[in-house]
């Protein structure tokens, strides 16, 4: 007997140790080091000033703006849709927690039955149709030796904070895009200022061909001409009028709000002269600023507890069964003494051969942990070229801007002098309306231009990580 005990135990230990065979599937792609990135010449030159705060567009100084954004962080849709994310995924760390405690359950049946007489059952009751009533307490409580559960648990946790920090981007997200849908709606308000001042002019221009006409210094060809320019001119500014319409329609869905409350948005007030200034520490500091590199972290730190998973199951689950309840034939002796049971027993389940199985999904829980590393090594080069492209463009609407100053007051200049030439009568109106053409170009241009600024301030605080400032462990290698 002792012979046979000896040799059912090193059998086991054989067996278990071959269903630890986990060689073959592995993990390849590497962590990119943020400090390793070179970015050193792209930031020369360029201020140091604080990172975005979480409230970064009341810098701004617009309360319009402020209400606006409250109000869609309130109740955008999108947001809602990520808050129940987030709920969905803290669920399943729940689920995933419950595995590493016991199991408790109750269960009651009571059934009709009809007794088989060459089975179990002795006389009076072979053949015989009578009740067979059973209730236990159930309990069950799997021993974590491999660490299976808790590494399930980690990854749900993984999962959980990634949804957490999609949210924060989310609301980043949102901020943004009512910041650039409220540049825009200024910029639209600044085009129709320059048309309302074409249509003055033009009018003005008309008056004054009309009385050269009737004095004889111009045909009814020039007077035509100065008649005809009226109309376009309010076209343009119908056109305009378009654009501020659909942009409050816009507004007015990303504050998941129906478009009446469009209408009540007054015209922004922002300045132009908003012009943030680079932080310092880049590009290392992106890693704790970015909501999207922060949540493909903790992506990978999820990918790697799954890897631990996978492999858990390569060998034994060992887990405790008992159940303790009454037992009877009959329903009038379901609650006497005698109808009393009790069991308690070890389970141990042994993975010999699943043709493959366990390996393929070891071997695709590797996949996923590259899929994952390498989802956040392009997500932090994806963020530092995001922020040297808007440093980019900020040099360059410098320089633009510097030249188009000078343009405007040049044509301006230009118009002035065709103005008074035409009046003296030395000029036709053709020549003035080319002259006036470039005034507009240049003033739509500035316009655009200082549009474009606030733009690219919204651009580079979104790229700087939008004010997130959540804490982020550190990411965990592959098991």
């Amino acid at each position: 007997m002792k012979i046979q005990r000896q040799t059912l135990l090193t059998a086991l230990v054989i067996a278990t140790t071959a269903c630890a065979d986990m060689s073959g599937p592995a993990s390849h792609a590497q962590l990119v080091d943020a400090n390793q990135l070179a970015a050193a010449r792209s930031f020369q030159n360029v201020a140091v000033v604080d990172w975005p705060g979480k409230d970064w567009w009341r810098g701004f100084n617009d309360p319009q703006l402020d209400a606006l954004i409250d109000q869609g962080i309130a109740a955008n849709p999108s947001l809602r849709i990520a808050e129940a994310r987030v709920r969905k995924t803290q669920s399943l760390v729940e689920g995933a927690r419950s595995a590493l405690l016991p199991q408790v359950n109750g269960n009651l049946a009571v059934m009709q039955e009809k007794f088989s007489e060459n089975f179990i059952y002795p006389p009076p009751f072979a053949g015989t149709w009578n009740v067979q009533s059973q209730g236990t307490i159930d309990f069950g409580y799997e021993f974590d030796f491999w660490g299976k559960n808790r590494a399930a648990v980690a990854s749900a946790l993984g999962t959980a904070k990634a949804a957490e920090v999609d949210s924060a981007a989310a609301r980043i997200m949102v901020s943004a895009a009512i910041m650039h849908a409220y540049v825009e709606l200024q910029r639209a308000f600044a085009q129709r200022d320059i048309a309302e001042t074409l249509q003055q002019s033009r009018e003005h221009l008309l008056r004054l061909t009309a009385q050269r006409t009737s004095e004889g210094l111009d045909s009814q060809v020039e007077l035509k001409l100065a008649e005809t320019a009226i109309p376009d001119v309010r076209a343009r500014i119908s056109a305009i009028d378009e654009s501020i319409a659909l942009v409050r329609n816009q507004l007015a869905a990303l504050l998941g709000q129906g478009p009446d409350r469009g209408l009540g948005i007054a015209r922004p007030r922002l300045d132009p002269r908003q012009i943030p200034a680079l932080p310092a520490q880049l590009p290392a500091e992106l890693l704790g600023r970015r909501p999207d590199i922060v949540a493909q972290r903790w992506r990978v730190e999820a990918a790697a507890k799954d890897i631990e998973v996978a492999k858990a199951l390569f060998y034994p689950d060992i887990s405790l069964t008992a159940f303790l309840g009454l037992q009877s034939i009959g329903l009038s002796e379901f609650v006497k003494s005698g109808s009393s049971i009790i069991g308690v027993g070890p389970a141990l389940s042994l993975p010999f051969f699943d043709g493959g199985r366990r390996r393929g999904n070891l071997a695709g829980r590797d996949a996923d942990y590259d899929i994952a590393v390498e989802q956040y090594n392009k997500t932090l080069v994806d963020a530092l070229h995001e922020v040297v492209d808007q440093l980019s463009s900020f040099r360059a609407l410098a320089e633009q801007q510097s030249q188009q100053r000078l343009l405007l007051a040049r044509t301006q200049d230009s118009f002035d002098l065709a103005l008074l030439r035409y009046r003296a009568g030395l000029i036709n109106y053709l020549q003035v309306l080319a002259a006036e053409a470039q005034v507009l170009a240049q003033k739509s241009r500035a316009a655009d231009l200082d549009a474009r600024g606030l733009d690219l301030s919204i651009s580079l605080y979104r790229a700087l990580g939008g004010g997130y400032d959540g804490q982020v462990k550190p990411v965990a290698t592959q098991p």
